[in-house]
């Protein structure tokens, strides 16, 4: 019963204007739901209790009772249009955690990062509160201004800032090619078109010899954009597996896409991708269908369904548990990745490896370390070189986790030759110098392999 409801109210929370009514809370029907559907069973002292969110408030973080005016919010938090500060929540014992910082939006640009705890807003506490309810809060009308008191995860320090609300549109995928043709794709939310944009991303980088599919920060969204999603990677035939209260574990197949990654692909996740992103990285990660690079996930491995009521609120409530589809479980665990990074390194060490693969058999040289941002290359050869022969193709200076840098190639002697790029490198950078195995000698003799090294910049 309850998959056949949660199918209708897809169509119907999308296609239907909701609108507010005064009324008194429809407090049976939301005791009747909580009984017959929650994933856990609840106790009659909490459900004696006289209002709709001093219920929820007993149950999971992720089940809460809504007005329309906080449906609407909490939908276009998915589908990434809202007027706010441009910040992405999660639930957190101390008040509300920023999993993400909409790069540009009025948060970024008042110094907010991801980790920081808000503990209030406008004065008042978001201690125990729900994510709706705080969106609630912290959001409003454009050009007003929201005061929130936070934890700095920097400083772990409490700051105040006061910020001016912003109707923010966010591209829900963005994509390029970074150098030596690895396509990149981030999805930010998993929202209704979301398999459309990605397949539309993956048509636009066709010429792509590998891929890079960016979840981190990701907190997820639709069940069924998950389930569209892992039909996009190679190998992948099955979605998830879903446990529900009275029923019997149940797999679902993930749905075929006729665009799709090739391989070799990579999923980048963190430790603030949560919900639909760990189901698409659990699942794939268990079928082979890409490697995954980063942190261990957050660990929110339940789906929530959403019940319209009589009075047009909505109650949203934990109705499974997910695992990936041979019972790998990821509630309050997370996905661990098959190659571990860094924080803020997994993009740069995911697009070395794509390279290095791509060029397989090629000989490492030992890693130039703080070189200066004006930095030439020098490379010489034991063996007279003919070096007419010589390319622009044949050298390249990549910025891991970015693009090709234009060089100058010069002639020194006929051993020795200089590799300059056109631009200042960027300080902190990371960058891989390939030579391809295209030169001969004076006597005529092809070089045999080609050569690499990483480059870190001061």
């Amino acid at each position: 019963m309850l998959k056949k409801y949660f199918s209708f109210l897809l169509v119907f929370l999308l296609l239907s204007n909701v609108t507010a009514v005064s009324a008194a809370e429809p407090i049976d029907e939301i005791r009747a739901l909580i009984k017959d559907y929650y994933i856990e069973d609840v106790s009659d002292s909490v459900l004696a209790k006289p209002t709709a969110k001093e219920i929820t408030k007993h149950l999971d973080p992720y089940s809460a009772y809504m007005t329309a005016e906080e449906f609407a919010d909490f939908s276009n938090g998915i589908e990434q249009q809202l007027v706010g500060v441009g910040i992405v929540l999660e639930e957190d014992v101390k008040g509300i955690k920023v999993l993400s910082v909409i790069q540009g939006g009025p948060a970024d640009r008042a110094g907010m990062q991801a980790g920081d705890i808000i503990v209030s807003a406008n004065g008042i506490s978001l201690a125990g509160k729900s994510v709706q309810n705080a969106i609630s809060i912290i959001s409003g009308k454009e050009n007003t201004t929201v005061t929130l008191n936070y934890i700095s995860v920097e400083t772990n320090s409490l700051v105040t800032k006061t910020i001016t609300r912003e109707l923010i549109k966010l591209p829900n995928v963005e994509y390029k090619m970074l150098g030596g043709d690895i396509g990149y794709v981030r999805l930010n939310s998993f929202a209704q078109e979301s398999t459309k944009e990605i397949v539309k991303a993956i048509e636009k980088l066709s010429g792509a010899k590998g891929w890079i599919f960016d979840l981190r920060n990701n907190g997820g969204g639709y069940v069924s954009a998950a389930q569209e999603i892992a039909g996009l990677f190679p190998n992948v035939k099955n979605g998830f597996q879903l446990r529900y209260k009275t029923e019997k574990p149940e797999i679902y197949a993930a749905i075929p896409q006729k665009v799709k990654f090739t391989e070799p692909t990579h999923i980048l996740i963190n430790e603030y991708s949560a919900s639909a992103s760990e189901m698409v990285s659990v699942s794939v990660k268990e079928q082979k269908g890409a490697t995954i690079y980063g942190q261990t996930s957050f660990g929110k491995g339940s789906m929530q369904t959403l019940f319209p009521l009589s009075d047009n609120s909505l109650l949203k409530l934990t109705t499974a548990r997910f695992y990936s589809p041979n019972g790998t479980p990821v509630h309050e665990v997370g996905v661990t990745p098959n190659v571990e990074t860094a924080v803020g390194e997994e993009l740069t060490i995911s697009h070395r490896d794509q390279l290095i693969a791509k060029h397989k058999g090629y000989h490492k040289l030992p890693m130039l370390k703080d070189v200066p941002v004006t930095k030439t290359f020098t490379v010489e050869m034991n063996m007279k070189m003919n070096w007419s022969a010589l390319k622009p193709e044949d050298v390249q200076l990549i910025q891991l986790g970015g693009s090709e840098v234009p060089v100058d190639v010069k002639v020194a002697n006929d051993y020795k030759m200089t590799i300059t790029p056109k631009a200042k490198l960027q300080s902190k950078g990371h960058y891989m110098l390939l030579i391809h195995p295209k030169w001969t000698s004076k006597n005529a003799k092809q070089m045999q392999k080609g050569i690499y090294l990483e480059v870190t910049v001061k």
